[in-house]
C-alpha cells in the first residue's frame, strides 16, 4: 500500500508493455497523467536507481518504480532582493539587460533567485498579479543561458499590450528583436532566411527540432554575417517569429551552431581544437551559447511612443569575439 503523503512512492507494474506514464496512472490514480509526465521528464521517476525521462517508454510486468515528488512550490515567487542591470523604467515597464545564468522565472529546479524574484522585491505588490502566478509581468523570455535585453510590464494594462505585440511579431508594429550570435563556420550565402517549422522533440523531450510536415510552429530567423573568422562567424538574428531555443535550432539546422551550444552544438565539439590557443581558452571560459539580445524595439503600450533599446555584447562575448579575430578583449569595436 502506497502512503500518499510520502515524498517517494514505490510501486510494482502489474501488466507488461505499457507506457511508462499509463503504468504509473494506475499506480497513483491520485496524480494526473500529464503532472506524472512532467515528473518523469524532470527526472524524479526511476527504475533500479536510474532515471527514466521518456513518459512513452515500455515497462516490463514486476518492474519496480521509484516516484520521488518533490516539495510543493508556494503559490507565489518570493521577493528576492538583488541588483538589477536596469536599462530603462517608467510606470508601466521595465527593460532589463539580463545577465547570462539567470533564470527569468520560477520553474522545477530554479525555485528562487530568478529574476522574477528580483522584480518583485524591486516592483512590489503591484507586479504579483500580473501574467500569472509564476510568470508575473513576464510578456517574452530569455533562457538561462543567454544574456541580453528584456521587457517586463509593471501592470496589467502594460502586460496586454506588450503581450499582443510579441504575439503579432512585429507585422504591424514597431516590435523588434536582434541577436548577436557567434556561429561555427561561416554561413552562406552571408545573408539569409531560414524557414523551418519548430517543435518539441519527440526523442529528447527537453529539445526543440525542426520538423518537415505541420505539426511545427511557423519560424523564421532572418541573419546577416557581421564579421566572418578562420572557424567561425559573428552573426546578427534577427526574429520574425519567436520560437523557443528558435536562433540555436535554425543556425544548428543550417550546419552553423551557436559556438558553446551544449544542446544543439555538441556535435561541433572537436571543432575547438582548430581554434588558437587563445580563442579556444575564450570559449571555454564563455561555458554558454554565444548568443546575446543586442536590440530591443517596441511601442510604449500607454504612450504609443516608439521605444528602441541597443545593449553591447558582455565582456565574456567580447573577449571570445576578440580571441577569433586575433586580437584582445579590448578590440571592442564590433
Amino acid at each position: 500500500m502506497v502512503d500518499k503523503n510520502n515524498a517517494e512512492r514505490v510501486g510494482i507494474v502489474a501488466e507488461g508493455g505499457a507506457r511508462l506514464d499509463r503504468a504509473l496512472v494506475a499506480l497513483f490514480p491520485d496524480l494526473s497523467r500529464a503532472r506524472l509526465q512532467d515528473l518523469i521528464r524532470t527526472g524524479h521517476v526511476s527504475r533500479d536507481g536510474v532515471p527514466i525521462r521518456d513518459p512513452a517508454s515500455k515497462v516490463g510486468a514486476g518492474a519496480s518504480l521509484l516516484l520521488t515528488l518533490p516539495p510543493p512550490m508556494p503559490a507565489e515567487p518570493a521577493a528576492e532582493a538583488a541588483d538589477l542591470p536596469i536599462v530603462y523604467e517608467d510606470d508601466d515597464l521595465i527593460v532589463i539587460d539580463k545577465p547570462a545564468g539567470l533564470v527569468v522565472h520560477p520553474a522545477p529546479g530554479h525555485e528562487s533567485g530568478t529574476l522574477v524574484n528580483a522584480l518583485i522585491a524591486h516592483c512590489g505588490a503591484s507586479l504579483s498579479g500580473i501574467g500569472g502566478v509564476r510568470r508575473p509581468g513576464i510578456v517574452h523570455r530569455l533562457d538561462k543561458d543567454t544574456s541580453g535585453l528584456i521587457v517586463v510590464a509593471k501592470n496589467d494594462a502594460a502586460h496586454q499590450g506588450l503581450t499582443a505585440q510579441f504575439a503579432d511579431h512585429g507585422r504591424t508594429g514597431p516590435l523588434e528583436r536582434a541577436y548577436a550570435a557567434v556561429v561555427w563556420g561561416l554561413p552562406q550565402p552571408r545573408t539569409g532566411t531560414i524557414r523551418a517549422n519548430l517543435a518539441r522533440s519527440r526523442y529528447h523531450r527537453e529539445k526543440i527540432a525542426v520538423v518537415s510536415d505541420e505539426s511545427g510552429r511557423h519560424a523564421v530567423t532572418h541573419y546577416a554575417v557581421a564579421e566572418a573568422y578562420p572557424e567561425a562567424a559573428l552573426v546578427q538574428c534577427r526574429l520574425e517569429t519567436g520560437r523557443t531555443h528558435q536562433i540555436r535550432v535554425h543556425m544548428a539546422h543550417s550546419g552553423h551552431p551557436l559556438l558553446g551550444d551544449p544542446v544543439y552544438g555538441g556535435g561541433f565539439r572537436t571543432k575547438a581544437a582548430r581554434l588558437p590557443p587563445d580563442a579556444r581558452a575564450a570559449l571555454s571560459a564563455l561555458g554558454r551559447q554565444a548568443l546575446h539580445a543586442a536590440m530591443l524595439g517596441f511601442s510604449h503600450p500607454r504612450t504609443g511612443a516608439t521605444l528602441r533599446f541597443e545593449s553591447p555584447l558582455p565582456p565574456d562575448m567580447t573577449a571570445l569575439v576578440a580571441r577569433l579575430r586575433g586580437g584582445t578583449a579590448d578590440d571592442r569595436a564590433l
